[in-house]
């Protein structure tokens, strides 16, 4: 975050100027049973980096989730939902799109879901924080997705419930 300009702790750019800056920052995540890669990119020149690999236990998962947002304070997040090639659901799809959901209780963020069928191979390293970076570019690259300056209401984002405490998914 950026320092106050001044002795009494004023910034000298306007709060809403500061506002939006921190809202052209998104969150990409490429899920996985073992590890969560996490990427992050930025609205206005629309370029993701690795950013985080998560391999933790459910409730670290979490915990370590809710730190990069209150890091970063994203406008929204994006989140890789596999398919196999020929557009079928894979044995993931269903825990990502739960996890998309959860993400969006949790942290009432607009979650935008990315096909995903390609991002891993398209990593050499095999890094799943890589292809979280992939994912998030796939997104910033479809260019029909603009980062919103305020959240969007409950009813205009996903199925429009809210995840409760009981749909959190352990492991």
């Amino acid at each position: 975050m950026l320092e106050p300009a001044s002795p009494t702790g004023r910034s000298a750019i306007p709060a809403s100027v500061l506002h939006s800056l921190n809202e052209e920052i998104v969150l990409g995540f490429d899920f996985g049973t073992r590890r969560i890669g996490v990427a992050v990119g930025n609205g206005v020149t629309r370029q993701a980096r690795p950013l985080a690999l998560i391999a933790d236990a459910a409730q670290v998962r979490w915990r370590r989730i809710g730190e990069l947002i209150g890091s970063w304070q994203p406008a929204r997040l994006v989140v890789g939902i596999p398919r196999h090639p020929d557009g079928t659901p894979h044995e993931l799809t269903a825990r990502c799109e739960r996890f998309a959901r959860q993400l969006e209780g949790r942290y009432r963020l607009p979650v935008a879901r990315v096909d995903e069928r390609y991002s891993s191979t398209a990593v050499i390293e095999g890094r799943d924080d890589a292809a979280a970076a992939v994912i998030l570019q796939q997104w910033f690259d479809e260019g029909s997705h603009p980062v919103p300056l305020a959240p969007l209401p409950q009813t205009e984002r996903g199925n429009g419930r809210s995840a409760s405490p009981g749909d959190i998914e352990k492991e």
